[in-house]
């Protein structure tokens, strides 16, 4: 699907997509023509889906972030999708990821402080439907976080 050209393409991109396109062509060794022809042809396939900002949440002030293990009550027949669209709606929860096994949802939840994510888990949290069983660990250290891909 990829060839080399592809992938060197696709690895100067994801460090640093807005790099001007010259720069860029340059780093990835093709024309700028080719550089543009191939990444148009990229998101035709919908392998390239857009730029995006990234923001440092700690530097707007939250300092907290909890993954919360949830179990759905799975006994009324919409209670898995009811409860994804009301956690949709709390603006702290970062990141939604449904499993097969023990753990049916895992959050993650941003905070400002401990008292700031008391209120949350107590008013927001808590007060989502059909929770069963809910495990809450708080993150103390990101050892690793990537979205690139190995191209």
């Amino acid at each position: 699907m990829l060839d080399d050209t592809d992938r060197r393409i696709l690895r100067h991109y994801q460090a640093a997509p807005l790099e001007p396109a010259g720069v860029l062509a340059e780093r990835a060794g093709v024309t700028a023509s080719t550089l543009a022809r191939r990444l148009e042809r990229l998101r035709e396939k919908g392998i390239l889906r857009g730029v995006r900002g990234v923001i440092h949440w700690p530097a707007l002030g939250y300092e907290v972030e909890v993954s919360l293990r949830i179990q759905i009550d799975k006994t009324q027949p919409r209670a898995f999708d009811e409860f994804l669209v009301a956690a949709r709606e709390v603006p702290e929860v970062l990141e939604m990821q449904t499993f097969i096994g023990r753990t049916d949802v895992r959050l993650s939840v941003i905070a400002r402080d401990l008292e700031h994510y008391q209120g949350l888990y107590r008013d927001r949290i808590l007060t989502l439907p059909h929770i069963a069983d809910l495990e809450a660990l708080m993150h103390i250290a990101k050892i690793k976080w990537d979205e690139g891909l190995p191209v």
